[in-house]
């Protein structure tokens, strides 16, 4: 439902990136409109044995602040990927922050798994050296919330420190949390986001059996399809993305740029199944119409859809119905791209990059494209941003994230004047 105004705007004011698309927002924003596929064959595994060999892997090297090697050693790869997300987030914001400031600035980078590359070597040292030989760092290094906390570490953020582990909603409900921490008056500035690294053999072994995942091994920039009918899974991708969000009038105060508004904020559950939508979108539904209203706006309003659209059989059907129910007529001039063709699945930092490719089309007035759409699905009709980047000038954009356990996140996102 949607809540009474508190009277704090919230704003974005930086962005930063990691993706399978590039090792900055930059890069990965090229990438996006290009229509380059990040996907590929598996790097850091022998495939030999799996029935998956593809994924959507991000660069290996990434600038991430000043870290001591010592100290990068005892980091997980995800908890790496979004300290450098929030390097770049915060260069890009041009943030000074003083001690009073910085009992004012937060952190919320969700992930849907967290360390799990950390907690299979350390099982793998237990059955083979015994427990004496586990690392201490074991459980730091994996909890899904270590990403928020080393990044509150290494900028000095004294503020709300959080993790929202929700699946593949976990970027898009940092993000809202972080903007509603903002209008209470719980913070000033939030560094909000999501990561994830969890291509891993158990990662990989275990989507792949519950037949997630695209077999398309023979043509990786190929296989992740969504809205098309040969499409057979989602292709599991790893990154981070981190939005700098903050009060309208601070930032205004400081001189920041502002890159686009956080105009509202949706969230539901299905309560029907641990990994399957409603056939209808219900939850989805009700999840848009939500943050529209949150926004103030009406349906009609909404210039852009970024879809959810994981490239699964039952997950588009069921997305697109929603979007049809909710936006009724006006379905037919909403443009929607799904950029899970182009960065595979990030699980819970996909909400974070997708909501970040939003501000830049917002920005820009390029709509990035849908790639691989060659036979649209029947039931999956709409105005779809089909294999290239469309050039139309946008003021509002709806970012959609659904995941396991039935959790829906919806930002609605206002272009600056």
């Amino acid at each position: 439902m949607p809540r009474p105004p508190t009277g704090r705007r919230v704003v974005i004011t930086g962005l930063g990136c990691v993706s399978p698309l590039g090792a900055t927002a930059d890069e990965t924003w090229s990438s996006a409109i290009a229509g380059r596929s990040g996907v590929g064959a598996i790097q850091k595994f022998d495939t030999t044995d799996f029935a998956v060999e593809i994924a959507a892997q991000a660069p290996d090297e990434f600038e991430f602040g000043e870290l001591a090697a010592k100290e990068v050693r005892r980091l997980d790869r995800f908890t790496l990927l979004a300290l450098a997300a929030a390097h770049e987030a915060m260069q890009d914001a041009g943030l000074d922050l003083d001690d009073a400031e910085s009992e004012r600035s937060g952190v919320a980078i969700g992930s849907g798994i967290g360390g799990l590359q950390t907690l299979s070597n350390s099982l793998e040292v237990l059955k083979t050296s015994g427990p004496r030989r586990v690392s201490p760092f074991t459980i730091p290094m994996s909890i899904c919330n270590m990403a928020s906390g080393y990044v509150a570490i290494q900028h000095g953020l004294r503020g709300p420190n959080l993790c929202q582990a929700a699946a593949c909603a976990s970027g898009g409900h940092s993000i809202g949390e972080s903007a509603r921490a903002i209008e209470r008056g719980d913070a000033d500035v939030m560094f909000a986001g999501g990561s994830e690294a969890p291509i891993t053999e158990l990662a990989v072994a275990a989507f792949a059996n519950m037949k997630a995942l695209s077999t398309r091994n023979e043509s990786p920039a190929a296989a992740s399809r969504p809205f098309d009918t040969d499409r057979d899974g989602f292709v599991i991708g790893e990154g981070a993305a981190v939005l700098v969000l903050e009060d309208l009038e601070r930032a205004r105060a400081r001189g920041a740029n502002i890159l686009a508004h956080v105009l509202g904020y949706g969230m539901t559950a299905d309560a029907a199944s641990v990994a399957q939508p409603t056939e209808d979108g219900e939850g989805a539904q009700r999840c848009m119409r939500d943050a529209i209203a949150d926004a103030g706006l009406n349906p009609s309003d909404v210039d852009y859809l970024n879809a959810h659209a994981t490239s699964t059989p039952q997950g588009d059907p069921s997305e697109v119905r929603a979007i049809r129910a909710v936006f009724g007529e006006h379905t037919q001039r909403l443009p929607v791209s799904a950029t899970k063709s182009m960065t595979g699945h990030l699980l819970g930092a996909a909400g974070a990059v997708e909501a970040l490719l939003c501000v830049r089309a917002l920005q820009t007035g390029i709509l990035p494209p849908t790639i691989n759409l060659d036979k649209p699905d029947p039931e999956c009709e709409l105005d779809h941003v089909a294999n290239k980047a469309r050039e139309t000038r946008i003021g509002v954009a709806i970012s959609n994230s659904f995941g396991f356990g039935g959790t829906n996140a919806a930002l609605v996102l206002g272009r600056t004047e």
